[in-house]
């Protein structure tokens, strides 16, 4: 789908609800082929967090911050998504996954991991991409899935995951903000 600035175009992995425009969804992950240098998209009330997959990497000029350099090591970055952001590339088009949240509704973490994990059970959204290698996913009662670079698994499950392989992958959790009334 074109990115909601015109300026390129992305792969939706997933988002709530099912079939949500780029105004209305309460969380989303995609990913992005990044070929020019321009600004970010502008999304009120939502926070994102960047990570480069493949590719040299990007300068990030967000509002408020000093440049930021990140590429394919660098740690997720997560800043607001409605802060005035632009990028410039380090040497030629990079990959990126974007994780966004509607700010009040959801949160989110990014990890990055590598090789074989023992993941909680998570009452929220859990999503693993696999960024490099080969990554088994095993849970309780269900057949392994294996991922290979760039695919990602949804599970249905609650339940604890482990992984196996060589991969180095990410970890996504969603979970809704809890209601605190005084």
């Amino acid at each position: 789908m074109p990115w909601k600035n015109g300026g390129g175009e992305t792969v939706e992995i997933a988002v709530d609800p099912p079939d949500a425009g780029l105004d209305e969804f309460g969380w989303r992950v995609s990913m992005a082929t990044v070929a020019s240098d321009g600004p970010f998209s502008a999304f009120p009330g939502v926070d994102r967090t960047l990570s480069v997959l493949t590719g040299a990497g990007i300068r990030l000029d967000i509002e408020g911050h000093e440049r930021i350099l990140l590429d394919a090591q660098s740690d997720p970055l997560s800043f607001p998504a409605d802060v005035a952001t632009s990028a410039s590339l380090i040497d030629g088009a990079v990959t990126d996954l974007n994780v966004m949240t509607r700010r009040g509704v959801f949160l989110h973490t990014v990890e990055r991991h590598a090789g074989a994990s023992s993941i909680p059970r998570w009452d929220g959204v859990r999503l693993l991409l696999c960024r490099e290698g080969m990554l088994t996913v095993r849970t309780h009662g269900c057949d392994p899935v294996v991922l290979h670079p760039l695919d990602a698994l949804l599970p249905n499950t609650e339940d604890p995951l482990d992984t196996a392989g060589d991969a180095g992958f990410f970890l996504i959790r969603i979970g809704k903000v809890a209601c605190h009334f005084v």
